[in-house]
């Protein structure tokens, strides 16, 4: 194959495997940027690269439609690697023997930047995708997700990215491969200095020079944006400066060089242009290369360059009047116009909003115009991490840099030598907290849901063995991170956690509900004594839930809540014809469905049942056998192992043998979509797939 080499034998034996044929991605573009500029290259002539101010109107403008469509979007990391990326395609596009992805491998680490890289492709128009394709980013209906993902946008996306650190160590594996392979290519990787704080990505920072002095890898280039900005502040001041740990690259064995002007083309260009000159395209035993990159978060607009978190979200809101004059300040004045005529249309007075994805009508009375008031979950926790600081119970908090997203940043405010941000470090952060728990203290660690369960796991197995527990605030489970995508998107989290010896999983459907229940947590742990005492992990969305506490069952701890019986009334109700058991976000649909049900002359009961893996058989059995021995359930997680899967099996243990329907994920990986509930209509999770599944009971 063209731009390939032949397998080598470099330790004997038989014949390496044959070379694998190149990736399903698009080609090289045939020609240059639609909006271009000129920086030096490293032979002393200039190349036509994507214009920086073109990329970053097209990364404020899809941006900008995400947020109309209800979802929210990156803003602060992708215009500080704008620069970097316009280089680097600039150079990895240029003519040569076969196609780009030949000659290269490119990873993109950093998941939240995989918009500016959408953006700066179709000023190329690569693979066919245009301007108007940019306007459904971050919608169901889009390849474009929230971060990149291979199985939605093969032609786009080689490896998929979201958890920060995971690209490096995939890079690591593709380098590995060509080497086994014989070919002829280099990898590069792009990551930002906050995904180095992973584990993970430290892990590979010392692997992949000591691989390639071996000659096990081909040759390699790290592209890293340091601005000392993460989520939530500078990562400096809040954790500990990354200095050292680029310093120490070259003891290591990088080939390290720092670019100090990182968005500054004259500057940038020559720098990798140079890298991947020098890297040659085959062999074993090169010095890795990375390039130290120092970029501004935010670049283009005065207020997030200045933001302390660099405008990490996008910092506009759905029909900004400040949108053109973002736009200008972009461009220094005159904005070109087919830009300037997009910007109106999505200004005030608004044009039409984007459409969700189609979907079955629900009724208006259930579409959430009435009905109990909504507060995000998060509200709930801050309460009572705060009553337990000021009634002096011995709690810290330990955060991954997402306090500020879980609801543990207001204990972080009032108790700072209470609290620390360990920053990007999810799994440090766990075992820190039960070193601390072990001596006393109640440690509250947190982080997204999918970060916690997975890069936390081994973690909170060593707490149970270490009779360290400690409560964990996981947010945006399930669904809940609709706009993320499929990394961000944990829908095994009760599988991965349910087993964990001395652990209780408390999957929370409201504030009031979660502030109940992490209150009785904190005290319980504050009252173990030394004694044994389980982990609690705490599980919950980002959207706004409806309020199921006032005028409803106790939050007694353990138990589930009856929130409405088959009969009509509360407990002890004449009868129905089925129970609906629910968690979560999806309580609200249970009850939406039985409203449905009702309408067909069907009486169902609903139940909440937060402790998902404590079944009270007892509580089941009694309303089971009120209600026609029918069952449905219904969750934001895979079918298999999950809270229904859990509550059948703890059933059928105690002899109980309902007719049953699980809903739940059904071994699909999710994708980006402007709300939740576009995925739960989706994937048959919403109130009239319960209604189905329930008359289909018979």
């Amino acid at each position: 194959m063209e731009g390939m080499g032949a397998p080598t034998r470099d330790h004997g034996g038989p014949a390496p495997p044959r070379a694998a044929p190149p990736p399903g991605l698009a080609g090289t573009p045939a020609g240059p940027p639609a909006f271009a500029v000129e920086a030096p290259n490293a032979s002393g002539g200039a190349d036509a690269l994507a214009d920086p101010r073109a990329v970053r109107t097209l990364l404020a403008l899809m941006n900008q439609h995400a947020v109309t469509g209800g979802a929210a979007a990156h803003w602060g990391g992708p215009a500080a690697f704008v620069e970097v990326m316009a280089s680097l395609h600039g150079v990895m596009f240029r003519g040569g023997a076969g196609e780009w992805h030949e000659r290269h491998n490119f990873v993109n680490d950093a998941g939240h930047c995989e918009n500016g890289i959408y953006a700066l492709r179709a000023l190329y128009g690569f693979g066919g995708l245009s301007f108007g394709d940019l306007r459904g980013f971050r919608s169901l209906a889009s390849p474009l997700t929230g971060h990149g993902e291979a199985h939605v946008y093969p032609e786009g996306v080689y490896v998929s990215n979201g958890p920060l650190g995971s690209g490096v160590g995939q890079a690591q594996g593709l380098a590995f491969a060509d080497r086994v392979l014989g070919n002829r290519r280099a990898t590069v990787c792009a990551v930002t200095d906050g995904a180095c704080m992973e584990g993970e990505a430290r892990e590979c920072l010392a692997s992949i020079p000591g691989l390639a002095r071996r000659g096990r890898l081909n040759p390699f280039l790290l592209l890293v944006s340091f601005n000392d900005t993460k989520l939530s502040g500078r990562i400096s001041e809040d954790s500990f400066t990354m200095e050292e740990t680029f310093r120490a690259l070259g003891p290591l064995g990088w080939d390290v060089v720092r670019v100090e002007g990182g968005n500054d083309l004259a500057e940038v260009h020559p720098a990798i242009d140079r890298a991947l000159a020098g890297l040659g395209g085959g062999g074993g035993g090169a010095r890795p290369k990375a390039l130290v990159f120092r970029t501004v978060k935010g670049r283009g607009v005065r207020s997030t360059e200045e933001a302390r978190d660099g405008g990490h979200g996008h910092p506009l809101k759905a029909r900004d009047p400040g949108l053109e004059g973002f736009l200008a300040e972009l461009w220094g004045g005159d904005v070109p116009g087919v830009f300037a005529e997009w910007a109106r249309e999505l200004g005030p007075p608004a044009a039409a909003v984007p459409a969700g994805p189609a979907g079955p009508a629900v009724p208006a009375k259930l579409n959430g115009a009435a009905g109990p008031p909504k507060e995000k979950v998060q509200a709930g926790i801050a309460r009572a991490l705060l009553r337990a600081g000021r009634e002096g119970l011995p709690v810290v908090s330990l955060s991954s840099d997402l306090q500020f997203s879980t609801g543990a940043g207001a204990f972080h405010r009032e108790f700072p030598e209470r609290s620390l941000d360990l920053g990007v470090a999810e799994s440090n952060m766990v075992s820190m907290g039960a070193g601390a728990s072990k001596q006393g203290l109640v440690a509250v660690v947190d982080t997204f849901t999918q970060f916690g369960v997975t890069k936390g796991n081994l973690p909170l197995l060593m707490s149970a063995l270490s009779k360290a527990p400690v409560v964990g605030l996981f947010s945006h489970a399930g669904f809940q991170a609709a706009a993320d995508g499929a990394s961000h998107q944990a829908t095994t989290y009760i599988a991965l956690t349910a087993s964990i010896p001395s652990t209780v999983l408390v999957v929370c459907s409201c504030a009031r509900e979660a502030e109940a229940y992490l209150g009785r947590a904190l005290e319980r742990l504050a009252g173990r004594n030394g004694g044994d005492a389980e982990s609690v992990l705490f599980f919950y969305g980002r959207e706004r839930h409806p309020d199921r506490g006032e005028g409803g069952p106790s939050f007694e701890w353990g138990k589930p809540r009856l929130l409405a019986d088959g009969g009509g009334g509360g407990d002890g109700g004449d009868g129905g014809d089925g129970v609906i058991v629910a968690c979560g976000p999806l309580v609200d649909k249970a009850l939406r469905a039985r409203e449905l049900l009702a309408a067909d002359g069907v009486r169902a009961a609903v139940v909440n049942h937060p402790f998902v893996n404590r079944v009270d058989t007892g509580f089941f059995g009694d309303l089971l056998a009120r209600n026609n021995n029918r069952l449905v359930t219904l969750e934001d997680h895979q079918e298999v192992g999950g809270m229904g899967s859990i509550l059948v099996t703890a059933l059928a243990r105690a002899g109980l043998h309902p007719q049953v329907r699980v809903l739940g994920v059904r071994g699909m990986i999710g994708r980006s979509a402007y709300q939740a509930d576009h995925l739960y209509r989706a994937h048959g999770l919403d109130e009239e797939a319960v209604r189905r599944a329930f008359l289909e009971l018979g």
